[in-house]
């Protein structure tokens, strides 16, 4: 990272932003990913009430303004907030203006997209092959984890990129709950916005631009190779 630095001349807050950017995002993913395996594998195989009232709330940050999902976790995570404020109190974990605060708003924003593709990817599932596995007497568990989601994996695999991704730029209700702090909570888009606003930051913003955009086009590209690899192994 250091010498990618060194060779487009970025100054180390900059090098620092985009270090931050890939630690927030890479936690996004990962903590975001059991979860939503969990409301894929409900919206897609369950029936219960309040189904669609669930599809609805998992994909409003897609439709909302960023800001207004920003503020939202600022009143229910900030350190006077319900929740940020029991969070605190009982395990010591704060959200508001730290770089964990920053992973939260990520994680959400990106929620929708990592659910949508696993959810498609568990509907593509052949149910006879479930059915199959439960008559030779796999419980519902094995079930799962033997047939459900592996052949479910591309899909698995396409949606923690794509929330990866989505992570990575998100600016909006990451800069509302966390503000923009060097070093803390400054990510590669705030870092962007902060040299736009800065006389003489245009071309330390253009090479951020650059490295944004070649770390989602590697990402793309990775997802799509694994997910193919996945496919041709499940295939054969």
């Amino acid at each position: 990272m250091e010498a990618l630095g060194s060779a487009l001349g970025l100054a180390p807050d900059d090098l620092v932003a985009v270090r931050l950017s890939l630690l927030v995002a890479s936690v996004a993913t990962v903590a975001s990913l059991p979860l939503a395996v969990l409301v894929a594998l409900a919206l897609a195989r369950g029936r219960f009430p309040g189904k669609t009232l669930l599809d609805g709330v998992v994909h409003l940050p897609l439709v909302l303004p960023p800001v207004v999902t920003g503020y939202l976790l600022l009143i229910g995570f900030g350190r006077r907030g319900p929740i940020g404020e029991a969070l605190e109190a009982c395990c010591g974990v704060v959200f508001s203006f730290r770089w964990t605060g920053a992973a939260l708003a990520a994680a959400i924003m990106g929620f929708p997209l990592m659910v949508r593709a696993i959810r498609l990817s568990i509907e593509a599932v052949d149910r006879r092959l479930e059915d199959a596995a439960a008559t030779l007497g796999a419980s519902r568990t094995g079930v799962l984890f033997a047939v459900t989601l592996p052949l479910a994996l591309p899909g698995l695999l396409a949606g923690a990129v794509l929330a990866f991704a989505k992570a990575l730029g998100e600016f909006g209700a990451t800069i509302t709950f966390v503000s923009n702090i060097p070093g803390e909570t400054r990510t590669l888009p705030a870092a962007i916005y902060t040299l736009t606003q800065t006389p003489g930051g245009d071309a330390a913003a253009g090479k951020l631009v650059l490295i944004a955009i070649v770390l989602s086009l590697a990402a793309l590209i990775a997802s799509e190779l694994l997910a193919r690899r996945l496919a041709s192994r499940i295939a054969g």
